[in-house]
């Protein structure tokens, strides 16, 4: 349930909205061309029209000579309700930027090839499937490498170029036609073990890695390296190419699998990096070689440094705790002994890159609120490079001591940024995706506040003051209860859970950073396990008692919004909120936490965080995580409730949303249900997008504003 960017995922996901042309086979283009959108904002105000108008920036790749980018930009239209994924080429100081794509058909994951004189892309054959294509840095000469029945999620070629590393589905399971071939049209599923469906599918294929010959202008027949096995690599739901990589010497493939199914699988984190030689055709687990090495949680994202002596991977220690610290582990792979790079950083690590000497990498992750750069060597001495109210999401070597980068704020969309590190740092942006929309924009003002907790610690939240904010007014105020139940309330951007535009609506937003956030130590985000009903919600009430003492916050105008774990605190605190709030809105939070348990299908989550099943009575953990079932506190409700849900969400099942707003009728409580059948914990269509947004606003406004 961690918060996730799901416009980064997998190109092949858009590639499937539309078709190609190419050179050898002319597809059918679906549609208009969606490019960047002009928008007029009225008033300077954002609206839910201006934040889908945006271009979103997703993957980059640098040239071998540290001279050009590709980058890719997604774009929407509310009309079409449809997405077009396109490539830029720029230099790397920003100038001579290029649209590569020219039709309606989406392009994506661009890799320069042949020395930097071609790019690799993923884009749609004439029968819909992806496959790597090229072209030149230009856009022209597209060329099709590929015609892989199966289509193409994502690809790697090898360092050099002789082969290709590539992910697609294969299928998994028996299907109910294979025992019975005369029910050729059957709908219906015969189940006998767990994980059968996944984060928003029912699970009948699995991603495997393959590898095929390349001779410099076809992609040669490809050999499945997990061929027969039931496991997956990536790891769903989100694992993509960045869970495979090559050897320098093109002779070895690492790879992120969990080789588990079934029950065993819906209850265990334990993931790990093999390493599989293409010559032997052996393979070794890198993991647990060391049987001393209890690193037994979620290990992932291999990357070998430049000479190949050593292996980085991101690893957690424990089984079953999704949002265990990531730390950084390097192994020699000369005498198998590894490292914790990133011990002294009491935070994880989100990404992550190696310099050039082989002795340094540079990673992203979380302190106080804000995602940084930082770099460390081998022996663990850790370094914070940048500053400032941003989240830097990514790093990249580009050329000799830069860095590109992707950065955000609550104020600011995705843009690319260079690091110049021989120049104290220095940070340059080199994209101007949004300028035309932000330069018509009024933005509110955004400033830490820290308080102090009913335990006396201090606690960080994040302060959005309404466009045009005047201190002499009061305003209604806005509660923001976080996701996760362990993802930061850092400088991020979101493109529905926007403070902006809540700001531009005329409302102050508070954000705490409660207890079970990353960034202020293990103690503060382990807090929160097994105690759902603690800390965590005295945190919620401490930040919006503090900020109702201001002048200009009117407190009998608080609302209180959230979801995931943030829609389980609505329906938490709409039982314990002491008449605080005047409206509450919960999107896809979990209300019945017995039904929860049984309905969700990574196991290990409520394993962990609510300590085992809800029948294990003679455990402490198990009563406390229970007794704070939001349905149990239903009675207590008093208060206006929006409930949200998707019901393609197998996360959180959308009974859980039907049930709340189910009691709040029953009790004769004012209440709206929102419910999309075709989205799952998020809402990634245009038009649903808008929809959530105004009824969102509709619902506050109704209960929050004085009628006129």
């Amino acid at each position: 349930m961690k918060k996730t960017d799901f416009m980064t995922m997998t190109a092949a996901m858009m590639l499937a909205t539309s078709a190609c042309v190419g050179p050898e086979k002319a597809a059918q283009t679906d549609g208009p061309i969606i490019g960047k959108q002009e928008v007029t904002v009225k008033d300077g105000r954002m609206t839910p029209e201006t934040l889908w108008a945006m271009g979103r920036i997703g993957s980059s790749c640098v040239s071998p000579d540290g001279k050009r980018i590709a980058y890719t930009v997604s774009y929407y239209s509310v009309k079409e309700n449809k997405s077009h994924l396109v490539i830029y080429v720029m230099n790397a100081d920003g100038s001579g930027n290029q649209l590569l794509t020219t039709t309606a058909a989406s392009e994506g994951e661009p890799a320069w090839i042949k020395n930097g004189s071609k790019l690799a892309f993923l884009a749609p054959d004439a029968d819909g499937n992806s496959q790597i294509w090229e072209m030149n840095p230009d856009g022209s000469e597209r060329v099709q490498l590929s015609s892989f029945a199966g289509g193409i999620d994502g690809f790697k070629f090898s360092p050099d170029e002789s082969k290709v590393l590539f992910i697609s589905q294969v299928k998994y399971g028996e299907r109910t036609v294979d025992k019975y071939p005369d029910l050729d049209k059957a709908s219906g599923m015969v189940i006998d073990d767990l994980m059968y469906k996944h984060w928003d599918e029912w699970v009948q294929t699995v991603p495997h890695p393959f590898v095929a010959p390349f001779a410099g202008n076809k992609v040669g027949e490809a050999t499945d390296i997990l061929a027969g096995a039931p496991y997956e690599s990536p790891m769903k739901p989100f694992g993509g190419i960045e869970q495979l990589t090559w050897s320098p010497d093109s002779k070895c493939i690492a790879y992120t699998c969990r080789k588990k199914t079934g029950l065993e699988y819906a209850i265990s984190t334990d993931s790990d990096i093999y390493l599989y030689n293409l010559e032997t055709k052996q393979t070794r687990n890198l993991c647990k070689e060391d049987a001393t090495d209890k690193n037994m949680g979620y290990d992932t994202n291999p990357q070998f440094s430049p000479d190949g002596g050593f292996i980085a991977w991101q690893s957690m220690e424990r089984n079953g705790y999704e949002s265990d610290r990531n730390r950084l582990c390097v192994m020699d792979l000369k005498n198998g002994k590894k490292t914790y790079v990133t011990e002294s950083f009491q935070s994880g690590v989100d990404s992550y890159c190696w310099a050039p000497d082989n002795q340094t990498l540079y990673f992203t992750g979380v302190w106080h609120a804000t995602s940084m750069i930082h770099r460390t060597n081998l022996k663990g001495e850790v370094e914070q490079l940048t500053e400032g109210m941003y989240d830097y999401a990514s790093v990249e070597m580009l050329g000799d001591g830069q860095l590109l980068t992707k950065r955000h704020s609550i104020s600011e969309a995705d843009e690319l940024f260079t690091v110049n590190l021989n120049k104290a740092n220095e940070v340059t942006r080199i994209t101007q995706e949004n300028d035309h929309i932000f330069k018509q924009l009024k933005l509110g003002k955004v400033e830490a506040r820290w308080t102090k907790t009913v335990d006396g610690k201090d606690m960080l939240s994040w302060v959005i003051y309404p466009v045009d904010f005047d201190p002499n007014k009061k305003y209604p105020t806005l509660l923001f209860c976080e996701g996760g139940p362990q993802s930061p309330v850092s400088q991020f951007w979101s493109y529905r859970w926007n403070f902006q535009i809540m700001a531009a609506n005329d409302y102050i937003i508070i954000a705490p950073n409660r207890r079970g956030l990353p960034g202020f130590g293990m103690e503060w985000l382990e807090e929160i396990s097994t105690n759902y009903g603690g800390h965590c919600m005295d945190d919620y009430l401490t930040a919006i008692d503090d900020i109702a003492k201001e002048p200009y916050v009117d407190k009998d105008r608080l609302g209180c919004v959230g979801a995931s774990f943030g829609g389980y605190s609505v329906y938490w605190l709409a039982g314990h909120h002491n008449k605080r709030f005047k409206a509450f809105i919960a999107h896809d939070g979990f209300f019945n936490m017995e039904q929860q348990y049984l309905e969700t299908e990574e196991l290990w989550f409520t394993n962990w965080d609510l300590g085992g099943p809800y029948w294990d009575k003679n455990n402490p953990a198990v009563k406390r995580s229970y007794a704070n079932s939001p349905h149990l506190f239903v009675d207590k409700w008093d208060t206006p409730i929006l409930c949200i849900h998707g019901e393609k969400d197998y996360r959180i099942l959308a009974s859980q949303g039907m049930a709340a707003f189910n009691a709040a009728k029953l009790r004769g409580i004012p209440a709206e249900l929102l419910i999309f059948p075709d989205e799952n914990h998020w809402v990634l269509k245009p038009q649903n997008g808008i929809l959530w947004q105004r009824t969102f606003f509709n619902w506050l406004d109704r209960w929050l504003k004085p009628q006129k």
